[in-house]
């Protein structure tokens, strides 16, 4: 089957993407659109809900502010980490084992490039999967705090049909009485290992994902609306090596103008186009 074969509300839009990506080495960035087809809300797209996140000055300010936010993140966190990758993640994994897609740099935290099969991702934002204490540095499995949650509060549980937040939170009823976990080495404060509100994408996580463009033929943003400063500053470095960037995203974003090809459509789909179609290196 060849790029005219396609059939789909883009099909014009994913034959140019084909043509330009085909024989490329191609790095890929992806934000909270690639993740909604596992049930994972985005921040921006139609329908997201109305958030109001807690920075990092907030939650090393107060003591309840921490209770607040530990009780929120670990009712989403169950049904967060019950999510599962979707067909999007699965063709990025199958690009990669093909030798077209060099890594995944994810502004995501649910880690379900992981999970799909990506061997090479870069978790620009960090990862829910593990929690770090402050002061000591002891890094913690999130399954295993969990289990230690539910122990020290044990009338917690995971409400039914509860709105999940992008970040794997949701926005407790309340938070009286609950026991915020605390490092079990030297009592200092726990914290997700996730880039905050407030907080920069570390020095080094950028870097490497710099590295992955600049050894790249080609950049694929998918799901994300560039609103946040690290992935417009990647945009720039693959447009100042003119290589094509191709962007897939439902609605606008704010480096259209600087896109080879913009796909407005699902990421799943596109993916699935892409993945189907793009040719592999002999």
């Amino acid at each position: 089957m060849t790029p005219a074969d396609l059939v789909s509300p883009s099909s014009d839009d994913v034959r140019q993407a084909i043509d330009v990506l085909s024989g490329r080495r191609i790095a890929v960035l992806t934000g909270a659109g690639v993740s909604t087809d596992s049930g994972i809300p985005d921040y921006r797209g139609a329908g997201a809900p109305v958030r109001t996140p807690m920075t990092a000055q907030q939650f090393l300010a107060s003591e309840d502010a921490r209770r607040r936010y530990w009780v929120g993140s670990h009712l989403g966190w169950r049904a967060f980490a019950a999510a599962r990758p979707n067909d999007g993640h699965v063709a990025l994994a199958d690009l990669e084992r093909a030798g077209v897609v060099t890594g995944v740099v994810t502004q995501n935290v649910d880690g379900l490039h992981l999970r799909a099969g990506s061997s090479r991702v870069v978790e620009l934002h960090g990862t829910m999967r593990r929690v770090f204490c402050l002061h000591c540095g002891q890094v913690f499995d999130r399954r295993d705090l969990a289990e230690r949650v539910e122990t020290d509060n044990p009338w917690i549980t995971v409400p039914e049909n509860v709105e999940l937040g992008p970040d794997g939170d949701v926005l407790p009823a309340t938070s009286d009485g609950f026991v915020v976990p605390r490092c079990s080495v030297c009592e200092g404060t726990l914290k997700p290992d996730v880039v905050f509100f407030g907080e920069f994408v570390p020095r080094e996580k950028f870097a490497e994902a710099e590295q992955l463009v600049r050894t790249s033929d080609a950049l694929v943003v998918a799901g994300s609306s560039l609103v946040v400063n690290s992935g417009v500053r990647l945009v720039e470095r693959a447009r100042r090596r003119r290589i094509p960037v191709v962007i897939v995203n439902r609605g606008a974003t704010r480096s259209d103008a600087k896109a080879t090809v913009k796909i407005d459509a699902g990421t799943t789909e596109v993916l699935r186009e892409l993945a189907a179609h793009l040719p592999r290196p002999l």
